[in-house]
């Protein structure tokens, strides 16, 4: 009888799950198949209209995607953009993360802290004047001024979570290894990196994440020719009526390159976050 409650009761919580996450997906769901539509289709009824004739959704959208040179422009803006912020966050950050865990070194515990205390200064705080800065740079309106902002902001979180994961290995494996005549260097890159490397593939989509669905910082820092689709996107949908064609491909292309990610990583990101959240 009790296993029998114990199944029941697990396929009950089974069945509420994919009930949730049916309903967390159909909205992109429901933007898929509005990017497969005409624009006159479109202002007739919503995209669930579409179910009942199939045969009238198409590809073209896509076709008129690739032509617009505005949406593909901010499409690679924004994997150049967010491939180097995330790349550089996390090597950064599991540098300083194992100088924080394992390295004696003056002023370790003090610059932790620093570090700590940058996890609640907002991003608001900082874009007025980081865009002073980096219009005297030279760097405003780029594509490496944008990266910049996301790597330094990026960074006390990520420095923060690798710190907590690393310092949770067994000490007597790193004195093994330096017994051994291991360097720090080796045993960073043949011990620690594979140990950690659930957290740094939580971090990694993290970082990615939120740098591909930044508008602030994008719609602040970088000019029309560097913008990403974000920004794009806004910029385009003053236009809805007459540019739905472009609009709901380019809105569903933005989205669903994050959701891809997330699903194929979200193991490792379940398992790096629960491990580095606490000592």
């Amino acid at each position: 009888m009790n296993a029998l409650r114990r199944g029941l009761g697990n396929s009950l919580v089974q069945a509420f799950l994919v009930v949730v996450g049916l309903i967390w997906l159909t909205p992109l769901a429901g933007l898929f198949l509005s990017s497969l539509r005409s624009a006159q289709d479109t202002a007739k009824g919503g995209w669930w209209t579409a179910l009942a004739e199939p045969g009238r959704l198409s590809f073209d959208n896509y076709s008129a995607l690739l032509g617009n040179a505005g949406m593909t422009q901010a499409f690679w803006n924004t994997v150049l953009i967010s491939v180097p912020a995330t790349f550089l966050v996390v090597v950064i950050a599991a540098l300083a993360g194992y100088a924080f865990a394992w390295l004696e070194f003056p002023g370790r515990e003090p610059l932790f802290l620093l570090v700590v205390a940058l996890l609640v200064v907002p991003v608001q705080i900082g874009l007025l004047p980081v865009a002073k800065l980096f219009g005297q740079l030279g760097l405003f309106g780029t594509i490496p001024g944008v990266v910049l902002f996301h790597v330094s902001y990026g960074l006390p979180f990520a420095i923060f979570l690798l710190r907590n994961y690393f310092a949770e290995m067994p000490r007597e494996m790193l004195e093994a290894a330096r017994m051994d005549g291991g360097t720090e260097w080796r045993i960073f890159t043949r011990l620690v990196l594979p140990v950690g490397r659930p957290a740094i593939a939580s971090l990694a989509i993290f970082q990615f994440l939120w740098v591909w669905n930044d508008m602030l910082v994008a719609l602040l820092f970088a000019d029309s020719s560097s913008q990403p689709l974000t920004v794009e996107l806004q910029s385009q949908i003053r236009q809805f009526g007459s540019n739905i064609d472009v609009l709901a491909p380019g809105a569903f292309l933005s989205l669903v390159v994050p959701v891809v990610v997330f699903f194929a990583f979200q193991r490792h990101f379940v398992q790096g976050v629960m491990a580095g959240s606490v000592k």
